[in-house]
């Protein structure tokens, strides 16, 4: 079985709304509507969870996951204070039974369902080339000149741009390479700036599919006016 699992439990205040950022309106519905359908699309994807703040569980329930007819979504689980702690109270459910893990965040609608199963794919190929690898992200190539800066010295390095990669969602992962990286991670009380950042640590290798950059992660009012230029564009629904 293969689990997505969607990240929704942050407050947005950048967004500067009455309601959080994830349960704003995107051309008619939702922001967080917009991600479980992506997830509910992929062919790949067998269950959904759906990590929310705890007063917004009933309400995205009722709003959202009833609402649209999401058949996938077997849970609607209460998130943490921070990313990690929300992935983690995730993975407390996850049946026995599952073998593969993707990670998204809920204010990213716009990757393609093709992108949650292509991941898939992608990482049981890779394992069978090389057993170490457990693990495989969506990055999209940089564009711009990228440095290296010292806040005292300035600029140390200007790193060649061909080599550097914004790291997106989702994330996949085996089931048992996820659990035991985030189990690492709490026993050395270590904070990671995304997934795999933690399974890098535990030792596994990491592959990445590439990307594009319409793939934005909605936090400012100009990146939810993108957004809606963007699905005006592609007809992302």
């Amino acid at each position: 079985m293969n689990l997505g699992i969607i990240t929704a439990a942050g407050k947005g205040t950048r967004l500067k709304a009455d309601i959080n950022k994830q349960f704003i309106n995107l051309c008619g519905k939702p922001i967080l509507a917009h991600t479980i359908g992506i997830f509910q699309r992929a062919s790949l994807i067998d269950e959904i969870f759906v990590l929310v703040p705890q007063e917004f569980v009933e309400y995205t329930r009722k709003n959202i996951v009833n609402k649209y007819n999401f058949s996938k979504v077997t849970r609607i689980i209460t998130g943490g204070e921070t990313r990690q702690e929300t992935v983690s109270n995730a993975l407390k459910f996850t049946p026995d039974y599952c073998d593969i893990i993707s990670i998204h965040d809920g204010v990213r609608p716009l990757v393609y369902s093709s992108d949650v199963n292509n991941l898939i794919e992608l990482l049981i190929d890779s394992n069978k080339k090389d057993s170490k690898v457990q693990g495989v992200i969506l990055a999209a190539a940089a564009y711009e000149t990228i440095k290296k800066i010292d806040k005292k010295e300035g600029i140390v390095k200007t790193i060649p741009r061909e080599v550097v990669y914004h790291a997106q969602t989702p994330q996949t992962f085996f089931k048992d390479a996820l659990l035991k990286a985030y189990q690492l991670a709490e026993k050395d009380n270590f904070i990671g700036t995304d997934d795999s950042m933690l399974v890098e640590r535990a030792g596994f290798k990491v592959k990445f599919l590439k990307g594009n950059h319409e793939n934005i992660k909605i936090t400012t009012p100009t990146d939810l006016f993108l957004a809606e230029l963007i699905i005006s564009k592609n007809g992302i629904h």
